[in-house]
């Protein structure tokens, strides 16, 4: 059992980077990828505990991308170096970030919200790890929102009252970040598109041609009817299913890393099938002449995926 999709306090999660491993372990995962937001500044704390522990880490992030129906949300994984052409994108994101979190707290202000940004900095434990949870979570805290979902509905999500928009990129631009960084893309909890079946396996058939190495079929909240669903879409182009829980502790307390909502079960073998796409990313690469860190003009179609 393995879990690829779990976040920790460097973006929107409860708990430590070092935790998650720790909790991976007890839950009896032998690997566990670390993916938060845009960052990938808890690695080292994660691949500390997972060797104490005896897990196996797999390196990762998660990157929000722009969709004309809205977001898509990428999970990268193999991709640890800051200095890699991904690394350096996150580098940018991450600085946007900070930029949108004080328009967001400004915004709050000006609704009447008795919201500081020195506030929802304490609530988060810092400013790098600053995300809309904890911003919904200091809602909840005021009595402006009965939960953190209320909040989101009430005040943080799109086209609410203090919804800020952020800096994204497109996903045929982060599939070509991490096939320049030695990484692997793979497209986070599909169902969130809100697409249609026929638009999805399309979507899916899109992604494949730019590049990704696979889609997120056997996702914590999914019935085991879209995992089967899913799972047959990922081999109807020949991707990889990969699966985890996306956990965030007290921020989704459903979620538990390792099994989800109890059903939760991705293969060890899934480990192995991203590593053979990393591979033979790589080979490529090196039959194009390129060597890690050098890019190559992106030709792939944009298509519906670039969205603004």
């Amino acid at each position: 059992m393995i879990d690829l999709h779990t976040h920790s306090t460097v973006s929107d999660g409860s708990e430590s980077p070092g935790r998650i491993c720790e909790l991976a372990a007890e839950a009896g995962c032998s690997a566990v990828a670390l993916t938060d937001h845009d960052s990938l500044a808890g690695l080292p704390d994660a691949q500390a505990s997972a060797t104490r522990l005896g897990v196996e880490l797999v390196p990762g992030c998660e990157v929000s991308c722009a969709y004309s129906s809205g977001s898509m949300h990428v999970l990268v994984y193999f991709v640890e170096d800051p200095g890699s052409p991904l690394g350096e994108e996150l580098a940018r994101l991450r600085q946007d970030r900070l930029t949108r979190n004080r328009r967001l707290a400004d915004r709050l202000a000006d609704l009447g919200l008795p919201i500081t940004y020195e506030a929802l900095v304490e609530r988060a434990g810092g400013e790098a790890g600053l995300g809309r949870p904890h911003v919904a979570a200091l809602l909840v805290d005021i009595g402006a929102a009965d939960s953190i979902q209320d909040a989101f509905d009430r005040w943080l999500g799109a086209g609410r009252p203090a919804y800020v928009p952020k800096a994204r990129i497109t996903a045929p631009e982060v599939a070509r970040l991490a096939r320049d960084s030695s990484a692997v893309a793979v497209l986070a909890h599909p169902l969130s598109l809100g697409l249609a079946p026929g638009e999805l396996a399309a979507t899916v058939r899109e992604l494949a041609g730019a590049g990704f190495g696979g889609i997120e079929a056997i996702y914590g909240r999914y019935s085991p009817e879209e995992r089967g669903m899913l799972e047959d879409l990922a081999a109807e182009s020949s991707l990889v299913a990969t699966g985890g829980s996306d956990f965030h502790g007290s921020f989704k307390p459903d979620l538990s890393v390792g099994t989800g909502r109890g059903d939760l079960e991705v293969p060890d073998s899934v480990v192995e099938d991203l590593a053979a796409r990393r591979r033979t990313t790589a080979r490529r690469r090196t039959a194009a002449g390129l060597a890690p860190g050098m890019t190559q003009p992106e030709t792939m179609p944009m298509g519906r995926l670039a969205g603004d």
